[in-house]
């Protein structure tokens, strides 16, 4: 696996790789929610901080968008699960402080994170959209 900044002409497969993990995952969002994130998501990732990571022969099978500690999305492709791609992403990040608001309703992801050392240190009632989709807030310190 490597990981990598992104470029112009992976956006197509990154939204790919959004769409197909959030439908395997986010059973709770409706496919006008989906769609609705889907159309937003194609706009905001070309102007977004973006790492890659991608198999030999397998293109993007997942990526992370944020600044220094701030995660703020965290997504691989549904095939390439448990292959430590999403751990090899947040390792990626070269800050000591990680912060990433996951959905209270999606608790696979919530254990996942849990297991790499975060933990909860707050909650909001919607997303950062106001729909009624709880977030929890978690953090992690990584020791020097």
């Amino acid at each position: 696996m490597h990981i990598r900044d992104s470029v112009p002409a992976d956006l197509d497969a990154l939204v790919g790789v959004w769409r197909r993990a959030v439908e395997a995952t986010h059973d709770f969002l409706t496919t006008a929610e989906v769609d609705g994130f889907e159309r937003r998501l194609r706009g905001e990732l070309p102007r977004a901080a973006v790492r890659v990571a991608t198999g030999p022969d397998d293109g993007p099978l997942g990526f992370r968008s944020g600044r220094g500690g701030d995660v703020a999305m965290l997504f691989v492709d549904p095939v390439a699960h448990g292959r430590g791609i999403g751990t090899a992403l947040l390792d990626d990040v070269r800050a000591p402080i990680l912060t990433v608001d996951v959905n209270e309703e999606n608790p696979r992801a919530r254990d996942w994170y849990r297991r790499r050392g975060f933990v909860e240190i707050g909650r909001s009632e919607t997303d950062s959209d106001g729909l009624a989709h709880p977030l929890i807030h978690l953090r992690r310190v990584t020791p020097p």
